[in-house]
């Protein structure tokens, strides 16, 4: 769809919006336009999901955790079934590894399964159980960057943090920055911090998802005019699938010796070796002599 279909098909509020921009600039006026165009969205296509549904923090762990880099679709799937098996931080942090990995198949980028295990193993050790509030204090724990940090103080704290993921950087680059490329996200954040509804931030955040979730559907990749786009890797024959294709194999089968892992994965041994090597390096796997397992510790006890 193109932008002239697009902005006709909008009812009037972006249209309104970019009126606005064109004659004021990023005013007080424009940005109250951009917030009534986002929530005007939401209240006619706000999409429903389970952990819009909770603010127990622990949940709401789990699901940014799971939904870096994995689609909304795949994450319904498993957010559920993980919640039953490991309702809570302490049952997470005492798993054994291969149960984690077994509920997070099918997720991808298993190393999120090892640093949420090894966070909430660090929530119990350091903080009685209790995830803090503080963005600064959720970086510290592992696999949480600023912005997962930023976006758990949202979501599960309702506080009024400022971040960026792709789905708002497609939202203020479609709307903000419509007829420019190379902008750097130095230049959205200030928009973010502006248009911020600090009395409904959780829901504001919600709001701009959809909104960017829209867009993606709607109109050509506005990301592709950030500096800090770049297209992902291949995945098909990459050394992700492969890594995949052995903690699978391991999973079902148990213990394995090289050449029953090369049988199962269709992966000669000068190919498996560096990525077994991997694997053990970063926790996942162990090695009995000719034969590679799972490790039976929970991730939380390799950080002692």
């Amino acid at each position: 769809m193109d932008e002239q279909t697009h902005l006709a098909d909008d009812d009037g509020p972006l249209l309104a919006f970019r009126a606005s921009l064109a004659n004021e600039g990023v005013s007080e006026r424009t940005i109250e336009l951009f917030r009534a165009l986002i929530w005007a969205h939401y209240r006619a296509f706000g999409r429903s999901m389970p952990w819009r549904e909770t603010s127990d923090p622990y949940h709401i762990l789990v699901s940014e955790i799971m939904l870096q880099q994995t689609q909304v679709d795949r994450v319904r799937l498993k957010y559920a079934a993980f919640l039953v098996a490991f309702p809570n931080f302490e049952s997470l942090a005492a798993a054994p590894i291969a149960e984690v990995l077994r509920i997070w198949q099918g997720l991808g980028y298993n190393r999120r399964a090892l640093a949420l295990q090894a966070a909430a193993g660090r929530v119990v050790a350091q903080f009685d159980g209790r995830l803090p509030d503080d963005p600064a204090v959720l970086a510290t724990l592992p696999g949480i960057g600023p912005a997962t940090a930023a976006a758990i103080a949202v979501y599960a704290f309702d506080r009024p943090e400022v971040y960026i993921e792709t789905n708002i950087r497609r939202v203020l680059l479609h709307c903000f920055f419509h007829e420019r490329a190379g902008v750097i996200d130095a230049e959205l954040r200030p928009l973010v911090e502006r248009a911020l509804d600090r009395d409904r931030p959780r829901e504001w955040y919600w709001a701009l998802m959809d909104y960017g979730t829209w867009l993606a559907k709607t109109v050509p990749n506005p990301n592709r005019r950030s500096a800090h786009h770049a297209v992902q890797a291949r995945f098909e024959g990459s050394r992700r699938q492969l890594r995949g294709r052995v903690l699978a194999a391991l999973l079902e089968a148990g213990p394995l010796p090289l050449d029953a892992i090369a049988t199962a994965t269709g992966a000669g041994p000068d190919r498996l070796g560096p990525v077994l090597e991997q694997l053990r390096h970063e926790g996942f796997v162990a090695e009995d002599g000719p034969i590679y397992r799972i490790r039976d510790t929970p991730a939380t006890e390799q950080l002692k």
